[in-house]
């Protein structure tokens, strides 16, 4: 072959490999649902710290429970969520094409049960012959079906009605309901008009369940704009450091966007625990990808996906062989590369 048509091959092969290789154009806005709960991605939304990181303006979607964000995500109305473990799973199952990218929060006391007092339910065996209200298809739903179910406590004593947070508030204060699960601020609502918590999410670590707030991604934009989704991840680390420096601050920042007041807000946030990027990496959440199937988050991925099906929240038929595809670690890790480059 001639010299110089070599040459114009390996230049035209480097050209096209270099196209293909060449960075997604930004897109015009980054599409995101979270929760009206006092979570620290509130702040971010506050103080503009995620728009900057991004470089493109952020639709915030505010939605009021898990079945919600699965909507949202089945009519491609929002790219990122964060949002619950148990609607993550459902969504998973039910083969929406997204997959989980981090963890924003442990949940711990965040989400509780709270009692009406002068009911007399002193614990979850109290509840026969109560009403309980809780958000559908949401953490705190599956918290509290976990709980009832491990207790062996009879679920034909107890009247569920499914309610939003906010629609709880108010059937509580009509005193429609003796009880609710629920997370931060409403279950401080409801006891600062009565009510005492009975029971917290983190009584179930116990037992093995490991209930979380998660970032999910839509598999598309992931794969279009993983940086970005990293830079989301790196903010939310921020914030759980600013946070640390300064809680009163970054509380009451929280509490005048929510409508809240700063000390029910500092309870909600101290009521999660907040794993750094590099502890996620570990096994006890997403590893390093060499085999996700075999950390303790997709374990506890599984173990809820059982549990929705033993109730009939989702097909057993359609639960996966294996979760890899749905647990991604590359968020982290370039998220932990950008970090490094700083």
């Amino acid at each position: 072959m001639h010299k110089s048509l070599r040459v114009l091959l390996v230049s035209s092969l480097a050209l096209a490999m270099s196209i293909s290789n060449a960075a997604e154009p930004l897109p015009k806005e980054v599409r995101i649902a979270y929760s009206g709960g006092a979570q620290l991605i509130v702040n971010a939304k506050v103080d503009g710290s995620l728009e900057k990181a991004l470089g493109v303006p952020v639709k915030w979607v505010q939605f009021g429970t898990g079945a919600d964000v699965l909507n949202l995500f089945a009519s491609n109305s929002v790219d990122i969520a964060n949002f619950g473990s148990s609607p993550t799973v459902s969504a998973i199952v039910r083969k929406l094409p997204i997959e989980l990218a981090g963890i924003s929060a442990d949940i711990a006391t965040y989400e509780r049960l709270v009692a009406r007092k002068g009911k007399n339910i002193q614990s979850l065996q109290d509840l026969a012959g109560h009403t309980v209200g809780y958000p559908p298809n949401s953490t705190a739903q599956y918290a509290l079906d976990t709980a009832i179910q491990l207790n062996k406590i009879d679920r034909s004593k107890i009247r569920f009605v499914p309610l939003k947070p906010d629609e709880l508030v108010a059937a509580w204060r009509r005193g429609d309901i003796d009880a609710g699960y629920v997370w931060a601020p409403f279950n401080s609502t409801l006891e600062a008009n009565g009510g005492q918590p009975v029971f917290f999410t983190k009584d179930l670590k116990k037992d093995g369940y490991l209930i979380f707030n998660g970032i999910s991604v839509t598999k598309a934009f992931g794969e279009k704009h993983p940086e970005l989704v990293a830079k989301l991840l790196l903010v939310l680390e921020q914030q759980v450091t600013n946070y640390r420096r300064n809680p009163d601050a970054v509380a009451e920042a929280i509490a005048k966007e929510l409508g809240a007041t700063p000390a029910a807000v500092k309870e909600s946030i101290n009521g999660n625990n907040y794993p750094s990027i590099e502890e996620q990496l570990k096994p006890q959440w997403f590893g390093d990808g060499g085999n996700t199937d075999q950390t303790v988050l997709a374990g506890a991925v599984r173990k809820t996906a059982e549990f929705l099906g033993s109730i009939d929240q989702i097909r057993r038929t359609d639960i996966p062989a294996s979760f890899s595809t749905s647990i991604n670690p590359r968020y982290l890790k370039l998220a932990e590369q950008l970090k490094a480059a700083k």
